[in-house]
């Protein structure tokens, strides 16, 4: 996602999205892709995770916050429609919160300091994957645009190649792995090639944009990539198209967890 201002729209959009469809679900429906939460559970950690970034932002943070320290963290009485403005309210207060302290000030990640608009898009799609965990658990078909998916999956590939390396990694020294969006609008930014190199202390990942063939092939349209990696379905989902070496592709799934 190249602009912030593009990135903003989007967060917007995407969580008005999900504000939307738990507003009109039963809140105590079971979510079947994060054990043990419901459709409260879902709207309370979104919500929450909101504010927690945009204080963070605003605090120029240079450590983590911990979650039980964000203000108005937990989403008001008042039934689904208020809960849906508190929802939308975390994204206002992160995307003012941005505005305020410059787009390209450093501020606290998982994978340490960002510009401040790194939030923005790592917040699009926490919302975005977790629409898709509760229109799963509604029985439904999760929609996204090709283009956001396809970042979706960029994103989530640099939150886990991001992180220090340490023993045993997803991917064994010299394995590869290609990801393929047949979606085809999308060109190269639908294509990933994966691989596991040396380091010290272990085995690291990294990934570029690109055709290649890998040890194992994934293909499906972006949306289906998007919800594979991060594990909404299962690795050998009809959906999914898996060549080669099954076993990567498991292996990859099974040490990707954040």
């Amino acid at each position: 996602m190249s602009a912030p201002g593009s990135a903003s729209a989007h967060l917007t959009a995407e969580n008005d999205r999900l504000a939307s469809v738990l507003a009109a679900a039963e809140p105590s429906t079971p979510v079947p892709t994060c054990p043990g939460w419901d459709l409260r559970s879902v709207l309370k950690h979104v919500g929450r995770g909101h504010r927690w970034a945009a204080q963070m932002v605003a605090g120029r943070a240079s450590e983590v916050l911990p979650p039980r320290d964000v203000v108005g963290g937990r989403p008001p009485e008042g039934g689904a429609d208020a809960e849906a403005d508190w929802l939308r309210g975390g994204v206002r207060e992160l995307l003012a919160a941005v505005e305020s302290v410059g787009a390209d000030t450093p501020i606290w990640t998982f994978t340490g300091p960002k510009p401040a608009a790194w939030w923005i898009r790592r917040r699009l799609h926490e919302a975005t994957v977790h629409r898709a965990d509760v229109t799963l658990a509604l029985g439904r078909a999760f929609d996204l645009a090709p283009d956001l998916a396809a970042d979706g999956v960029s994103e989530w590939l640099d939150l886990l190649t991001g992180r220090p390396t340490a023993g045993d990694g997803p991917l064994a020294a010299g394995a590869t792995l290609h990801l393929h969006a047949t979606d085809e609008e999308l060109g190269a930014a639908g294509e990933w090639l994966l691989r596991g190199e040396a380091a010290d202390g272990g085995v690291a990942v990294v990934w570029e944009h690109g055709h290649g063939k890998g040890d194992a092939a994934v293909r499906g349209t972006a949306s289906d990539l998007l919800l594979g990696v991060t594990r909404r379905i299962p690795s050998d989902d009809a959906r999914l198209q898996v060549l080669g070496d099954a076993a990567v592709w498991t292996r990859w799934l099974e040490r990707t967890d954040f």
